[in-house]
């Protein structure tokens, strides 16, 4: 749905190839997290923790080893250091760390192997459309004016896009909140579409589950921006209201910032210094930000840790078969399942010289869930039954690289850690 509603705007409204319409399943395996896209030469790039290119495509279509050395050296991407600054939004490059982007990766591969077959391109200048088709589809009014593709159809049959949330984690948001935590929703969506996914996804009561609702929040923006320039703002029927000088009183508020929120949190605790773990599945907009500057605990929902072993989700076992055999026909792989064209997430062998021997290495992206993350798991449901005192090993400079996965690290950074001796 999401590569779709790109997709239909760019050949409606900017006259782009009809052909990009049609979808195989097959082809979603281009879609791998982690992957930065560089705008100007329509390649993507898989990056060593080190900045080096491990993989690389143009367009769709992989690059050779040798072409790798070719184009790239064995040295630091150009861009690295913006990158790993987690500047991912930029004029020459974009990085692609979420479910929710990731269908516009092979979209953007797809558009870059038609303009090559029309007209032989050197640099590539429709990233401009692609952020009018993204700003078409899910700007702030787009859920209730019905614009776009993708709002009216969630809105048309939620059921066919949006799983429930199991009755374990239920009752560990209400356990959690019996035990005197406040539990906090922090969402860049808008107040009327988190109101249909969360009414879908936890019940109509969802509200019950939290202290503190922020929709519209702008991360990482929420994080990095100061009161000023991004104050919280109250809402009425969906519509922002007047900025709000300091946040008072839980309640659901639009856009803020983590400073104001923690001095309620410090009022509403007693405490001088409350302690907060966030947990997010964006690196970009929740892990890195919430921990570089609100020094928060951070929890990464990282569904490759469920691409690492063949695993059935706990909750379809229970499905009805007449439920479960409803999008079977036509549905591609599971997205945390391990790229055919881009390996795994976690490690990867340099692209070796004619008979060198392969360096297995860690990808960038394996790097920083072990230096923004507190601990990384592959569901809040893995959780979900743990006592509420259990103790998690953390990531920290002083364990291994693999010690905060829980409940275990992926096959492929155990494997690459016994090969290499840790420094």
């Amino acid at each position: 749905l999401i590569y779709d509603s790109f997709a239909q705007y760019l050949v409606t409204e900017k006259g782009y190839d009809k052909d990009l319409l049609n979808l195989t399943p097959e082809s979603l395996d281009f879609c791998s997290k982690g992957l930065v896209f560089d705008l100007e030469d329509g390649n993507f790039l898989k990056l060593a923790e080190d900045g080096t290119v491990l993989r690389a495509s143009h367009g769709t279509k992989s690059l050779t080893s040798e072409e790798i050395l070719e184009t790239y050296g064995r040295r630091e991407w150009k861009h690295f250091s913006a990158v790993s600054g987690m500047l991912s939004r930029s004029a020459k490059h974009y990085l692609y760390d979420n479910y929710f982007d990731l269908p516009g990766a092979l979209l953007c591969a797809r558009i870059v192997d038609s303009l090559d077959r029309h007209d032989k391109q050197k640099k590539y200048d429709f990233w401009k459309d692609m952020v009018a088709a993204i700003q078409h589809n899910y700007k702030i009014s787009a859920f209730k004016e019905n614009c776009g593709t993708y709002f009216p159809e969630v809105k048309n049959d939620p059921e066919k896009y949006l799983q429930r949330c199991p009755e374990s984690v239920k009752k560990w948001l209400k356990q959690l909140k019996n035990a005197g935590k406040i539990l906090l929703l922090i969402t860049s969506s808008h107040s009327d579409y988190c109101r249909l996914l969360c009414e879908h996804i936890l019940g109509h009561d969802f509200e019950e589950f939290f202290d503190i609702v922020i929709t519209n929040a702008l991360k990482p923006g929420f994080f990095s921006h100061t009161p000023n320039q991004r104050p919280f703002r109250t809402l009425e029927n969906d519509e922002e209201q007047e900025a709000l000088l300091s946040l008072d009183k839980p309640g659901w508020y639009s856009q803020g910032n983590a400073i104001h929120l923690y001095e309620l949190l410090k009022k509403m605790t007693g405490k001088l210094d409350p302690k907060v773990v966030y947990f997010g599945d964006s690196m970009h907009s929740d892990i890195f930000p919430a921990r570089h500057y609100s020094n928060w605990e951070t929890v990464f929902i990282l569904e490759e840790l469920l691409g690492d072993k063949v695993m059935v989700p706990v909750e379809t076992e229970s499905e009805p078969l007449e439920k479960k055999g409803k999008y079977e026909g036509h549905l591609p792989k599971v997205p945390c399942s391990v790229s055919e064209q881009w390996g795994s997430f976690f490690v990867d062998s340099l692209p070796g010289l004619g008979n060198a021997e392969e360096t297995l290495v860690s990808t960038w992206s394996c790097k920083c869930i072990s230096t923004y993350s507190t601990i990384a798991i592959p569901s809040l449901e893995a959780i979900a039954d743990l006592p509420l005192d259990y103790r998690f090993t953390r990531f920290s400079s002083n364990n291994s690289a693999t010690a905060g996965y829980y409940p275990s690290p992926p096959r492929a950074l155990l494997s690459h850690e016994e090969s290499v001796p840790m420094k």
